[in-house]
Formats: structure tokens, C-alpha cells, sequence
């Protein structure tokens, strides 16, 4: 049987009151993920576990790779079943690692399979669920469902027709499933026929013959008009850190017209370039009045081997050491300085900024916006209970918990919802050991509160969706 029991993680009474009594039936506002929209709108059925657990989930790669498992067997040409097995071979190997708290909170959640997945229990989990797949309640569509998730805003390139998110708007579908925009490819492009071939398609997708920088401009405005009326709200930017310049010693105008003639630009101006044009889309996602979200600190593609083999996003990235502070400061004040800062999110890699991020979203709520300013979940490599706990601790030495708009899934998989549970656990443990150590009050209807906002209701009103 497996240790996942009704009171996981809660180690008290009252954290035990708090998460089954204020939280534990919430729904989920899932508001960034990167789960393919096409895949909703055609309410793709899973032919077997493999495909729905394992495909695209370079945190078990990771752990496969780090125990000497061929590639074959990861992403390379062996069935879904030897996969599996494989991967039923790693499980208890990841003890601590927080793939084994989701491993099997997935099983329990969406299979109600509560053995421990291991070698000898491998065939049998896997020929259950496979055959509970094949029923009409494991579609995309019922599995959102069945996670009672509210709303789910997915990550989409500027240039995306979106034709998913209008499909699935035209049914009865009562999960809302909403556009975010990322327009990484804009400004942070590795060479100048990366920027050419992107500018060639937002070009086609806008409408906008761009020649200039200001027709750039002109085109990101009429994209970022065009998800809006398909109901997006969210921005979302992948940045090592955030660009910022001393002296306006730059002309966008010119950096342009360099890059259009296929020069390369220096270091230097490839951070000027990314600079302007990241104000000037913070500032037309304030007059939409959207939220900005800035995920700062990964250092992507480390081995050049294996990119070469696999390309991104299939496990090769890490957490870096980039200056954050100063520039991240200067950034927020050159868009608060004309009142055109509009409701963001901050999110840290390195797990050395927790206070420095903390801190800094106080810097900029100037009492227009309850929690106008965030400082966002755990993320990636600190998504996981000792970085929960990390991230929520520093957020109420520095700020206020209370404001804390929650968890989110930050995933590729079906089947990462439970990570909203495992949040949910983790906050109330929390607030229930204060409470036993007599450094909060035995307050139940306050406290429960105050959980039943974090996991939910700050969400749904900041967004407003």
C-alpha cells in the first residue's frame, strides 16, 4: 500500500483541519502551463501510459539519464511498454526526490492505484491503466475536468493562430482554456537569421510588412490585440535576467535596420535591442490591463551534445547565477515612473534570490492593486517541498502570504495537476506547525481563510479571467 494516506505531509491537527475542511475541494485557476492547446481542442484520448506520463517529461529523463538508462529507452525507439518498465525500474531510486511524491500522487489521483511503482508492481500498474484510458472520463478535456481545474492559460507564441483556443471556445466546454502570450522570439534570439526567419513570420501572422522598428512594434501590437480578443490576459517572458540600460546610448531604430541588413549586433546592443523592445511591450500589456509574468534565472541548453540530438526543452538546463537585483529594479522603475507598470509576477531559479525577489515585488505595489506586485511560485528546479517551503517563507518574512495568488503547474503533462494538492499540503503544514508552536493563534475560521485565498480566491480575483 502506499504511504500517500489522507493526512500526506500534514502533521498536525489542525494543518489536517485546515487542508480537508477550507482547501482540499477548491478548483484550480492553472494560470501557466505549457500544455498543447491542439491536444484540448481535439480531446486527445491516450493510447497508454507511457504516452500521457512519460512523453515530454524531461524531469523523469533527468533521473532516467542520471541512473545510467540508455537513451533508447528515454526518448529514442524502444515501445511505450519497455519505457515504462524502465521508468517503473528508476521509481525507487528517486526517494526524496520529489518525482516519487508525484509519482505515486499522480497514480492514487487520477488511476486510484495506490501501489508503490516498482519493478515487481510495474506490468500490473501499467495494464491498469492503460485500460482505464481507454475510457470516454480520460480524455484531455475529462481529465481537466475530473482535476476540477477552473481555468487553464496555456503558453502561445505571438505569431500562433490560436485556432485551438477559438475550437475549444466554441463548445460547451466549462474549463476555460486561455492563450498567454510569449514572445521570447522577439528579442531573445541567438543569431541574426533566427531574428530574420521570426520577423518573416510575425510579418505573415500580423499583416505588417516590418521594415522598421517602429513596424515591429506595430505588428506585436496587433498580435497582442488579436489574443486579447481570444481572451488572453497573461504575458510571460524567459529571460536569464532582465536587460536594462545606464544611458540611452542606443537607438532601437538603428539596431534594427542592423539586424535587417544581417549584421550581427554586439553583446551590448543585443541587450539594448531586448531592452526596448521589452518596455515597449510592457507598456501595451498595460493598456490591456494584462498581467506580466518574468521567469528569471535558467541557464538553458548546457550541453550542446545532446541539444544537437534531442533540441531544447528535453532536460540539458539548469539553475544560473545571473545577477538579478539592480537591473530588475531599474527595469520595473522605468515602466513604474509613467505609471505604466502593470500587474506582474516575478519568479527566481536560483534559490539564492528568494529574499531578493521578496523583497523587491515591494518595491512597486503602490496600494492600486492588491498585490499588484508578486513574487511568484516555486519554479522548475524549486518546485518541489523544501523550495515550497523556502518560497512561502521568505514571501511572508518580506511580504504578505496573505496576497500570495498560489500555485500553478508550470507543465507539459495531463497529469501534473496534483502538484496543486501537494502545494495546498505544504501550505497548510506550515501554517498548522505555527500554530502548534503557539507562534500564530488558534484561529481556525481566520487561518482557514487565509489558505482558502492562497490556494484560490487571490487568484480569481487578480486575474479576473
Amino acid at each position: 500500500m502506499s504511504f500517500i494516506t489522507e493526512n500526506f505531509l500534514l502533521q498536525s491537527t489542525f494543518a489536517q483541519k485546515l487542508y480537508h475542511e477550507y482547501v482540499s475541494t477548491l478548483p484550480i485557476i492553472d494560470y501557466h502551463n505549457h500544455l498543447p492547446p491542439a491536444e484540448i481542442a481535439a480531446d486527445r484520448k491516450f493510447e497508454n501510459l507511457t504516452q500521457i506520463w512519460l512523453g515530454g517529461d524531461h524531469y523523469k529523463w533527468r533521473a532516467m539519464r542520471t541512473l545510467g538508462i540508455d537513451e533508447s529507452f528515454i526518448t529514442g525507439r524502444k515501445s511505450d511498454r519497455e519505457k515504462f518498465l524502465k521508468w517503473a525500474e528508476a521509481v525507487p531510486y528517486t526517494m526524496r526526490n520529489p518525482l516519487y511524491h508525484w509519482t505515486h500522487l499522480e497514480l492514487q489521483r487520477y488511476f486510484q492505484i495506490s501501489d508503490l511503482l516498482q519493478p515487481n508492481t510495474a506490468a500490473l500498474v501499467y495494464d491498469r491503466a492503460n485500460e482505464a484510458l481507454t475510457a470516454s472520463e480520460f480524455s484531455t478535456r475529462m481529465l481537466l475536468t475530473k482535476m476540477h481545474v477552473e481555468v487553464v492559460c496555456t503558453t502561445d507564441d505571438p505569431v500562433d493562430s490560436l485556432q485551438s483556443h477559438q475550437q475549444v471556445a466554441k463548445t460547451d466546454y466549462k474549463t476555460k482554456v486561455l492563450p498567454t502570450f510569449r514572445p521570447d522570439k522577439v528579442y531573445n534570439f541567438t543569431s541574426t537569421a533566427d531574428f530574420l526567419a521570426y520577423k518573416d513570420l510575425l510579418t505573415q501572422s500580423s499583416g505588417v510588412e516590418i521594415t522598421s522598428y517602429d513596424t515591429l512594434l506595430v505588428a506585436l501590437q496587433k498580435r497582442i490585440d488579436f489574443f486579447h480578443q481570444q481572451g488572453c490576459r497573461l504575458a510571460d517572458h524567459g529571460l536569464g535576467q532582465i536587460p536594462f540600460l545606464e544611458t540611452d546610448s542606443h537607438n532601437p531604430s538603428k539596431l534594427f535596420e542592423k539586424l535587417n541588413r544581417n549584421e550581427a549586433l554586439s553583446l551590448v546592443e543585443v541587450q539594448a535591442f531586448r531592452f526596448y523592445v521589452l518596455v515597449e511591450l510592457c507598456r501595451l500589456y498595460h493598456q490591456r490591463g494584462w498581467v506580466q509574468q518574468f521567469h528569471l534565472g535558467a541557464l538553458r541548453n548546457t550541453n550542446k551534445r545532446m541539444l544537437s540530438q534531442l533540441g531544447p526543452d528535453t532536460g540539458f538546463d539548469s539553475i544560473g547565477d545571473f545577477s538579478q537585483a539592480s537591473a530588475l529594479a531599474s527595469f520595473l522603475n522605468v515602466l513604474d515612473s509613467t505609471n505604466q507598470l502593470c500587474k506582474t509576477i516575478l519568479y527566481n531559479l536560483n534559490p539564492a534570490d528568494n529574499e531578493v525577489f521578496a523583497a523587491m515585488i515591494g518595491n512597486f505595489n503602490d496600494g492600486s492593486v492588491k498585490g499588484k506586485i508578486q513574487y511568484g511560485s516555486a519554479w522548475w528546479f524549486l518546485d518541489q517541498k523544501d523550495g515550497m517551503e523556502k518560497q512561502i517563507n521568505a514571501l511572508s518574512n518580506m511580504g504578505l502570504l496573505s496576497c500570495f495568488i498560489g500555485m500553478l503547474t508550470d507543465s507539459r503533462s495531463f497529469m501534473s495537476f496534483p502538484r496543486h494538492e501537494y502545494f495546498r499540503r505544504i501550505l497548510c503544514n506550515l501554517i498548522g506547525e505555527d500554530v502548534v508552536k503557539g507562534e500564530l493563534p488558534n484561529d481556525e475560521k481566520w487561518l482557514g481563510k487565509l489558505v482558502a485565498d492562497v490556494c484560490y480566491y487571490n487568484a480569481k480575483e487578480y486575474f479576473n479571467f
